[in-house]
């Protein structure tokens, strides 16, 4: 088995690449690729690493055509929210073109490799209390460029599905957190203050709103979910993963306190 993870570099991404690396058998192997394809300190030795720009549809293709993937897990793109305020269009043409490029590669490839797109809770933004819990088949009302960005890959994986018939498995996750999370986000936003206050810094957090209640997954389960989720789902189909458990963030807060 030959697996391949856009974005390799990224939180999901880097956590996905030992995941499949333990697991995998002694004759497979991982490939990843990112902007600079550089080997960071949390890249296992194995991981066979490229560098590429997704956006360049003969980068894509150059990828596709080295790695000759069974398994493409395509995590590379404009992942922060806030960033996509900053930069809407940025954001959408990162995130659309890119896969654009890496799904019409494994067009121009005859390749049958089983594909998995990742959408985002954020597709469903501003969410109606009737549509309470929040299933698969809840409307999509994104309310920030982020989430209508997420929105058009998860609609473009089933696209190609239906058009080309391609093993696309989407997925809509929901928050996760772990070692590696950049900053901009609220689990190692808090840890990192904290870790200042405890080397020294004036005890003073910046935390925000702490009534909002999110759906909070550890990275490393999250990554095994899109691995069962690629193996087992059914192509043009999509998916939910969480824990299905709200919690505060003023919860979250105190647990990262109390340590």
């Amino acid at each position: 088995m030959r697996f391949l993870i856009t974005g390799v570099g990224g939180f999901a991404g880097s956590h996905l690449a030992d995941h499949l690396l333990s697991t995998a058998t002694a004759d497979s192997e991982v490939w990843g690729c990112d902007l600079k394809g550089e080997r960071r300190p949390f890249h296992p030795a194995e991981l066979k690493l490229l560098a590429a720009d997704l956006r360049d549809p003969a980068a894509a293709r150059e990828v596709v055509a080295r790695a000759r993937p069974d398994r493409i897990f395509h995590l590379a793109g404009q992942a922060f929210v806030g960033e996509s305020w900053a930069n809407p269009w940025e954001t959408i043409e990162t995130n659309l073109r890119a896969q654009v490029n890496l799904l019409e590669a494994v067009l121009a490839a005859r390749s049958s490799a089983r594909l998995l797109v990742p959408g985002s809770n954020e597709e469903y933004g501003r969410v109606a209390p009737e549509d309470l819990p929040i299933r698969e088949t809840c409307p999509l009302r994104p309310d920030s460029p982020y989430g209508v960005s997420k929105v058009g890959q998860d609609l473009l994986g089933l696209q190609y599905f239906l058009s080309y018939r391609l093993p696309v498995v989407r997925v809509r996750p929901f928050n996760h957190i772990g070692p590696r999370q950049n900053r901009k986000f609220v689990a190692p936003a808090f840890a990192s203050q904290i870790a200042a206050i405890e080397a020294g810094q004036p005890p003073v957090m910046q935390a925000g709103n702490v009534t909002a209640r999110r759906d909070f997954t550890d990275v490393r389960d999250m990554v095994r979910a899109y691995a069962l989720a690629l193996e087992f789902g059914e192509p043009g189909e999509v998916y939910n993963i969480g824990s299905g458990r709200s919690r505060g963030i003023q919860e979250l807060l105190d647990v990262l306190l109390s340590l």
